[in-house]
């Protein structure tokens, strides 16, 4: 019987806090992904995908979009590295209205509430429902970009 041994360059040493086994509410996938983020450097975490993540944690990619998101939730990973991984259309905290809203968002940066309240008259929405997707998505840490909407939603 032989055994082998990974070659010396892609060992690599980590140490994380025991305190993410004592999280409430962090279950074992949550835990999977936050040692599988800490094991990779800067330049390894930029590249990886969710499906490499998913992967690495041995579990379905769903599986670990939710356990990055309870990550998010508790600010133990940046939100950015969420968004960068999963996209906005994979995160199921957003309303369909709120993905809209957000879609729309990026085309037109500089949108001011006042704006966006003009063109709900054109999708039947009323200011109530265009204020609560603005509220989901700050909730949500969707908003860094656009200051003017993340003024309304404080």
């Amino acid at each position: 019987m032989t055994t082998e041994s990974a070659p010396s360059s892609s060992l690599r040493n980590f140490t994380i806090s025991t305190e993410i086994f004592f999280k409430p509410n962090l279950d074992i996938y949550s835990q999977m992904i936050y040692i599988v983020l800490s094991s990779c450097t800067t330049a390894d975490t930029a590249s990886l995908s969710l499906a490499e993540v998913a992967m690495k944690g041995r579990m379905t990619t769903k599986q670990a979009v939710k356990a990055m998101q309870a990550l998010v939730d508790e600010q133990l990973i940046p939100h950015k590295l969420f968004r960068k991984m999963i996209g906005e259309f994979q995160d199921d905290r957003l309303s369909w209205a709120a993905k809209g809203l957000l879609t729309y968002c990026k085309e037109h940066k500089n949108i001011t509430i006042s704006e966006l309240l003009l063109l709900s008259d054109q999708s039947g929405e009323d200011e109530q429902s265009i204020r609560k997707a603005i509220s989901e998505l700050a909730r949500n840490g969707y908003l860094e970009e656009y200051p003017e909407l993340r003024r309304l939603a404080n």
